[in-house]
């Protein structure tokens, strides 16, 4: 009974459920409780099932009360009937047998229709079996005749003999599958030896054909083994009698040693007897648009295959990637060859056969690529460590500064990296079927030359001041090393994407995804590059203020100038300012015109780490001055005070007052300094709060 059709009694509104709780189909009386409890007390939900449970049972006294009639009439209805069931079983079983004697008479009937089918069926076969070896013999004679004719050899109707022959024979097979009998075993070796005989003349008629190239002729040919369903015997027959006797004497070890081409010219005789002994063969049967036989591949199954074997038998030593130069130089030879052929393939069907030759397959895996990828990787590996694993020296420089302004690398190791990279991708080395291998292990080398770079940073260089004329300036080997790094990197950089374009050059199928992933890993490296060069920056820049920040130490020694020594009012700079920024001004003259574009970004940067440590050694001498200054006045008041006497004004500028002047006077001529070499001051950070130090303590 469906939920619709329960007419449960409402519940009163005040009650702590519904009426259509309880026929929920899940109704289940713990989950009725657990939740019910939640809000409301247990007691309260007693008394309200309590409540509930009366207004059921007034419910069901209602419903017994209103079809009393009908409860009433239902038992009186069922009165006899166990009589009426009894009286219909004696007529029910009667039916059955009835019944099951119909069955069984169908049965019998059954039996026997099948018994006579199969009966006609056997006498229709011998039937068809007499008709076949009537037939069978007729050509067995038939063809004892046409084959055993004296003038067979002679006939110029040869052609038209074979092709009914063929047809006949075609009619002795359909027959003989046909023929049931056991007699049709003595015939069968009768049939046998006829076939033999006419093969034998149709593969010296096809032979012959072939030789004197008679279109018309070897067109009838084939077509005759196509009806035999001989296509394979003719493709072995071409392969024995004129494929491999050609290709036995091209293909051996003395022709691969003795001929200046070596492999390349055996490819090239092989091809030859694509153009010229098989050139008919497969216009007949490979070109669509012509007169055509489908159905052979003398390609693939004639001379592809004899090609394969003779090559594994003769000179499988070609496989050997001992020598990476004859390797490589014999498996682009390959290829080349290999394209050729596929190029003799005219339709897909036989592009198709021929690269899923099973031979095909294996003869490409035999040219072990991976070992061939890791000679040549050691090769450029070993050349590549040799360069970076010497430590870091003044001989890691190629040229002198003038050759910064040139395009071609300043250092060694920067040198050896580009051609290496360069030399992966030349064509005497390069295989496009590892390409994948070639890319990566380009951007190993990148990477490599990277963590050569980080390591260098990381050298300690003893300083070597390389003294010349008035011109020149002390520099340390380890800043021009930097220099010439950083300008490589530069370069280097600028260069990659060359890189990629030559990948790209020798991509066979340039696709998206793949363009995609090339580009993504270059920028990666790219990114990485830069990164290196922020850290040279940093390195040039400490290079720079470890020459400077040592002069600054004698802005301390200034108060010991004028303190009790009646020096007059200072008007010159001191001599460590013009030390200090001699170095950066020397450095500004030889590299303004080498790398004008770097020189003012890492002048600017040591420059305001310079006057950063210049302001606190200034901020130091001025504290400390004014702490002397107002530890004199104490001492100065307390001892007029105990002697009684009145201090009088000194006259004239005190000696603090000289150190300050003296200090004002040498930071401007810093800045004038700064601005001397072509830097904006406005750049260089720190320099207005130094100005306004000392500029503030000279106003006191």
């Amino acid at each position: 009974m469906s939920k619709e059709s329960i007419n449960l009694p409402k519940a009163p509104k005040d009650l702590c459920f519904l009426e259509t709780d309880f026929i929920q189909s899940n109704f289940n009386v713990d989950t009725f409780l657990q939740e019910h409890k939640k809000s409301t007390k247990l007691e309260t939900m007693r008394d309200d099932l309590g409540i509930y449970l009366k207004l059921l049972r007034s419910a069901m006294i209602d419903l017994i009360n209103r079809d009393y009639t009908d409860f009433v009439n239902l038992s009186s209805n069922l009165i006899g009937l166990d009589k009426a069931i009894n009286n219909l079983q004696t007529p029910l079983g009667q039916l059955k047998e009835e019944v099951m004697q119909v069955r069984q008479t169908l049965d019998d009937e059954i039996i026997a229709i099948t018994r006579n089918i199969t009966e006609s069926k056997k006498i229709r076969e011998y039937k068809q079996s007499v008709f076949s070896l009537q037939h069978i013999y007729k050509s067995l004679n038939k063809l004892s005749l046409i084959l055993s004719l004296s003038t067979f050899l002679e006939s110029p109707a040869k052609i038209n003999i074979l092709e009914q022959a063929a047809a006949e024979f075609n009619q002795l097979h359909f027959h003989m599958s046909r023929c049931k009998l056991d007699i049709i075993n003595d015939k069968r070796n009768e049939a046998e030896k006829l076939e033999q005989s006419y093969m034998s003349h149709l593969s010296n008629f096809f032979l012959a054909c072939v030789q004197e190239k008679n279109y018309t002729l070897l067109v009838h040919c084939l077509r005759i083994y196509v009806t035999l369903d001989k296509i394979s015997d003719a493709e072995n027959l071409v392969r024995k009698e004129i494929v491999s006797p050609l290709i036995y004497s091209i293909i051996s070890i003395e022709n691969l040693q003795t001929d200046l081409l070596g492999l390349q010219n055996i490819y090239n005789r092989l091809l030859n007897i694509l153009s010229v002994e098989l050139k008919q063969l497969l216009d007949i049967t490979l070109h669509p648009n012509r007169l055509s036989v489908k159905g052979f591949n003398f390609l693939v199954n004639s001379f592809w295959i004899d090609v394969e074997e003779k090559i594994e038998l003769y000179i499988k030593c070609i496989f050997a990637p001992g020598d990476p130069i004859v390797f490589h130089s014999r498996y682009v030879a390959t290829l080349e060859f290999l394209e050729k052929l596929e190029a003799e393939c005219t339709t897909p069907e036989s592009l198709v056969a021929l690269k899923e030759n099973l031979q095909y397959k294996n003869f490409l895996k035999k040219w072990n690529l991976p070992v061939y990828f890791q000679i040549r990787f050691q090769e450029i590996v070993s050349g590549i460590e040799t360069a970076l694993t010497e430590p870091v020296s003044p001989t890691f420089v190629k040229g002198t500064l003038e050759t910064l302004t040139k395009n071609d690398f300043s250092l060694h190791a920067t040198s050896v990296i580009w051609e290496s990279l360069q030399k992966i991708w030349n064509d005497n080395i390069y295989l496009y079927q590892l390409f994948h291998r070639f890319w990566k292990f380009s951007l190993q080398i990148c990477a490599r030359y990277q963590t050569w770079a980080q390591m260098a940073l990381k050298e300690v260089w003893p300083i070597e001041n390389e003294i010349g004329n008035s011109s020149k300036i002390e520099q340390s080997t380890k800043l021009n090393f930097l220099i010439c790094l950083y300008k490589d990197l530069e370069r280097f950089v600028n260069m990659l994407p060359s890189l990629l374009e030559i990948s790209r050059s020798k991509l066979k199928q340039e696709t998206p995804t793949v363009l995609k992933l090339l580009e993504d890993s270059l920028q990666e490296t790219i990114k990485n590059f830069k990164t290196i060069r922020q850290q040279i920056t940093e390195e040039i820049v400490n290079e720079l203020l470890k020459q400077c920040v040592t002069h600054l130490r004698q802005v301390s020694d200034i108060p010991r100038l004028f303190r009790r020594t009646k020096r007059d009012v200072p008007t010159k700079p001191c001599a460590y300012v013009k030390n200090t920024i001699q170095f950066l001004v020397n450095f500004h003259a030889d590299y303004k015109k080498v790398v004008p574009e770097n020189v003012n970004n890492w002048l600017e940067l040591a420059l305001s780490s310079l006057t950063k440590y210049y302001l606190v050694s200034v901020t130091d001498v001025l504290t400390s001055v004014q702490k002397t200054e107002e530890s004199l006045r104490r001492l100065k008041k307390i001892r007029d005070k105990s002697t009684g006497s009145i201090s009088s004004e000194v006259q004239g500028i005190s000696d603090d007052e000289k150190i300050r002047i003296q200090l004002q006077v040498d930071v401007q001529a810093y800045t004038n300094m700064i601005t001397e070499m072509e830097i904006s001051t406005a750049n260089v950070h720190n320099i207005g709060e130094l100005l306004q130090a000392v500029e503030a303590a000279t106003r006191k």
